[in-house]
């Protein structure tokens, strides 16, 4: 109950503090009518993109109410073909939900990657272990596809390129549900007396599913060992929950890939433009998106989903129709 009220409370505070900055920026806007003034200008243009970004983020907020919204997110981008261009094209991704990331104050832990030689990758998986991230996340499992002039062909080839990105949520200790023993195979290195270079990547596979995962980025083998367990539990139960089965009659012939379907397109040339082909969303300012600038994609996605309207956003529209 006290997280309840909590929350409540929070909110308030919130909408309080809101008020306030509008009171603020009125006030100024009064005085620079009288006399002109470059620092109060500058400040209230400050406030004012503070308050807009605030209430951005406060609308999409309220589009997740789904059970595990409100989770981190194991978030993976695989390269789909084995070649320059599609692995340059993963590393492409990896940067930009980086760069999201931290422009939410998000906290990111790269938990494995596979480098190429030639800047690019062909898999990677991040942890994002603050609230909401999967909420927010979820919106961008599926292949990702990439259209521009290869910058590994002389002769400037156009070429495709595509990617997936799968986004579970991180269970913890929330999913009273373990995996037999029994069930595992793992492998982590074995030495042979040369202590000089130890290596801690442990590879745990789900014997009955063939779902493997790589771990190698933490400072130990038994940190390795957890972190690998943690992904391969949330994986299976993602996987549970959107095919509709219970988790210990998960069989091979029933898995289906998450991220098997094209939602998105980013066109570099001949223009500029990227376009979600769920919610038809798109922009031509393609550099910003993959500098991280996501936000139109999510909300649409979210919105999408969300077909009922809420008391709360009603309030948030009324609230931004002020500014």
């Amino acid at each position: 109950m006290w997280v309840v009220h909590y929350s409540i409370f929070y909110k308030h505070e919130q909408y309080q503090r809101w008020c306030s900055i509008l009171e603020d920026i009125k006030a100024a806007l009064e005085l620079l009518e009288l006399s002109a003034d470059e620092q109060l200008w500058q400040e209230v243009q400050t406030n004012l993109t503070q308050l807009q970004q605030e209430l951005e983020t406060a609308e999409i907020r309220q589009l997740l109410s789904y059970p595990h919204d409100k989770k981190g997110a194991f978030l993976t981008i695989t390269a789909e073909v084995d070649n320059a261009d599609s692995q340059y094209w993963a590393y492409m991704l990896l940067q930009m939900y980086c760069r999201w990331g931290k422009s939410q104050n998000y906290q990111l832990h790269l938990v494995e990657i596979s480098e190429e030689n030639e800047a690019g990758i062909k898999y990677a998986t991040l942890e994002i272990t603050t609230r909401y991230a999967y909420g927010y996340l979820k919106s961008e499992t599926g292949t990702h596809q990439l259209q521009q002039i290869s910058p590994f062909d002389v002769i400037n080839t156009l070429r495709t390129s595509l990617a997936s990105v799968e986004v579970i949520p991180i269970l913890g200790e929330s999913v009273e549900w373990e995996i037999p023993e029994k069930d595992l195979e793992i492998t982590w290195p074995r030495y042979r007396g040369n202590v000089n270079r130890l290596e801690t990547w442990v590879n745990m596979v789900h014997i009955r599913t063939g779902i493997s995962v790589f771990c190698d980025q933490e400072r130990s083998l038994m940190q390795n060992k957890e972190k690998a367990f943690a992904i391969l539990k949330s994986k299976l139960f993602a996987i549970a929950l959107a095919q509709g089965v219970q988790l210990d009659k998960i069989q091979p012939r029933q898995i289906k890939p998450l991220s098997n379907k094209l939602i998105r397109e980013y066109i570099l040339h001949p223009y500029t433009k990227v376009k979600d082909l769920r919610t038809h969303v798109e922009t031509p300012a393609a550099v910003e998106v993959l500098d991280g600038k996501i936000d139109l994609f999510i909300k649409a996605y979210l919105q999408q989903l969300n077909h009922t309207t809420f008391v709360t956003q009603e309030a948030l529209d009324n609230f931004k129709s002020l500014l």
